[in-house]
């Protein structure tokens, strides 16, 4: 059975994962009452893990004492659910992936014309679509992988799902779901994606490429 997370941890974790979120961005990521995550939020605030910003409406960063909270939190659980083996599986098997979604991106972004690297005006059908054809290619084998964790640890459900969606709107002519920030694209569901595979491992960010 899969083990769920407790609000608290969820909350928390979600100020990592989403990269500077509202509180009602991390309720709809995990399916939580807007309001208790917000309580949640003040509560880590009270220890120093978190940050409120209110620029632009009211976003929260972690502290360097809340990612240290974080990844103890997220170790003890990683135990409590008896899911390493599986997790630190799954982080291996993504690393190719992770290359070549990369890779796919760039070529979405840049194209060879009579041999140099042009940014690309998505004038050349055939182009676009090989990058979309990998993006699949990587997409169909990812699914499998967000299946094993979601069996072990619920909190990892939806990551592949919004990849997949981003991706059937990129071919279906929204070019803008493969890499903007301003919506759940393909690039940022996968930078999130791989982001809680760190968090949950302990592994600091660029240290797995």
């Amino acid at each position: 059975m899969s083990f769920r997370s407790e609000p608290a941890l969820l909350s928390l974790h979600g100020v990592r994962v989403l990269g500077g979120p509202s509180a009602s961005a991390i309720a709809e990521r995990y399916g939580l009452a807007p309001v208790d995550v917000r309580e949640h939020l003040l509560d880590a605030q009270a220890y120093g893990w978190v940050t409120r910003h209110d620029y632009f409406g009211e976003t929260w960063s972690l502290t360097d004492r809340g990612t240290a909270e974080n990844e103890r939190q997220l170790a003890a659980e990683l135990d409590a659910a008896g899911a390493r083996e599986v997790v630190a599986g799954v982080h291996a098997a993504f690393l190719p992936l992770n290359r070549r979604h990369g890779q796919a991106c760039t070529d979405w972004q840049l194209r060879t014309v009579a041999g140099a690297r042009l940014p690309n005006d998505h004038s050349d059908p055939v182009h676009d679509d090989a990058v979309l054809a990998e993006l699949e290619a990587v997409d169909a084998e990812v699914q499998e992988l967000g299946a094993a964790l979601t069996g072990v640890l619920a909190r990892f459900d939806g990551h592949t799902q919004r990849h997949a969606a981003a991706l059937a709107r990129v071919r279906a002519g929204r070019t803008e779901w493969l890499d903007t920030p301003d919506c759940p694209s393909c690039q940022l569901v996968w930078i999130q994606f791989h982001e809680d595979l760190l968090a949950t491992l302990g592994i600091p960010r660029g240290t797995d490429s």
